[in-house]
């Protein structure tokens, strides 16, 4: 199988190409066919499956590019994930030799630059919903021509948060426009609300034959930061990704982490935008080599080469420790996924295991 018999053009085989991307994913050889056929569908599959590309090797076949107006309109739940596939989208539309402008539209950004952006009438506009129907007050941006709307992460964007932006925002455009709906997990609340909004075809990708190694180690509550920072020790840790919830202080972990000298940051939901590209570039360049997170705020990130996910909070289901443990063993490369339970925490974690059918060990000291 690969992307032509699909039906991708040639100049985006030729564009992935130039990636070294040769084989379709699971992901995308079920979606890309029903997007192409126009159908209205719900995309979900784990994290690092390329739901992305899922997406737009049909959306940018459906641009004209001589037709200048906006054409297509992907919403995102968070600026550093709107950047993030405005980027990718740029990079590939690039690589094939297309004439097709791209814009992000993100709150909290130079509004007055967003409207000088528009004046070259962008065919693809990446953003939030709230800054895109501003603009469209304003008259600065039109979404009449709009052939397809994308909601990445779309269970984040139809929760209670950002639900009535979307829906004021989907009654701005044309009713017979195409709808892609894509998530790592979607619960059964966001599918309704979807199928509500959409009446979409769901395309569900399981979970399978996952190349990282689950762990656990047994540490009071009190001594898990300890843990962690002998682990950073211990392990070869390249890029590890360190989930933390609500229990616990994740600012005063990441004081003590430093303290320890070890080179951490922090996506903890409650800094400025600076301060989480920082944060990132920290981790991407490989100057951090670890990045404490909430679920929330590492929810579409796409960071690669993590080699080690670290629960000091156990997840509370499946969905999210397939989540978390999606970061790691992407393209074929080993991770690992280490949980770090206390005593009470011991049998829930083995029965997560045991739901999602996979090899829990605990971890060797050595």
């Amino acid at each position: 199988m690969d992307f032509t018999s699909l039906g991708v053009p040639e100049h985006l085989t030729t564009a992935l190409a130039k990636r070294g991307i040769t084989a379709p994913t699971e992901i995308q050889t079920a979606l890309i066919p029903a997007a192409y056929a126009g159908e209205n569908l719900i995309g979900e599959a784990p994290t690092g499956t390329g739901k992305t590309l899922a997406y737009l090797l049909p959306l940018l076949t459906r641009i004209d590019p001589a037709v200048r107006t906006a054409q297509a309109l992907i919403l995102a739940p968070t600026h550093e994930l709107a950047m993030q596939i405005a980027a990718v989208a740029r990079e590939l539309i690039q690589a094939a030799g297309l004439s097709v402008g791209v814009q992000a539209l993100i709150g909290g950004a130079n509004i007055k630059r967003q409207i000088e952006a528009l004046k070259k009438k962008p065919a693809l506009i990446v953003g939030s919903a709230p800054r895109v129907q501003e603009l469209h007050r304003l008259g600065k941006v039109k979404l009449t021509g709009v052939k397809v709307l994308v909601l990445d992460e779309f269970d984040r964007l139809l929760g209670k948060q950002h639900l009535d932006d979307v829906r004021a925002l989907i009654r701005l455009l044309p009713p017979e426009r195409q709808a892609l709906l894509l998530s790592a997990t979607a619960g059964v609340a966001a599918v309704r609300m979807a199928e509500e909004l959409f009446a979409p075809r769901l395309i569900r990708v399981e979970s399978a034959n996952e190349m990282y190694e689950n762990y656990y180690d047994i540490v009071s509550f009190r001594d898990k930061i300890k843990a962690v920072q002998k682990l950073t020790r211990r392990l070869p840790i390249r890029r590890g990704l360190v989930f933390v919830g609500r229990s616990f202080d994740a600012a005063h972990a990441l004081e003590k982490l430093r303290y320890e000298g070890i080179k951490a940051v922090a996506l903890l939901g409650q800094e400025r935008r600076d301060q989480r590209r920082a944060a990132l570039d920290a981790i991407r360049a490989g100057r951090a080599e670890i990045l404490i997170s909430t679920d929330l705020a590492a929810r579409g990130l796409d960071i690669e080469d993590v080699d080690y996910v670290i629960h000091i909070d156990l997840p509370e289901d499946v969905r999210t420790y397939r989540h978390r443990a999606g970061r790691t063993a992407r393209a074929g490369k080993a991770g690992a996924v280490i949980s770090l339970v206390d005593a009470k925490e011991v049998d829930k974690l083995k029965a997560l295991a045991a739901r999602m059918e996979i090899d829990l060990s605990r971890l060797p000291h050595s």
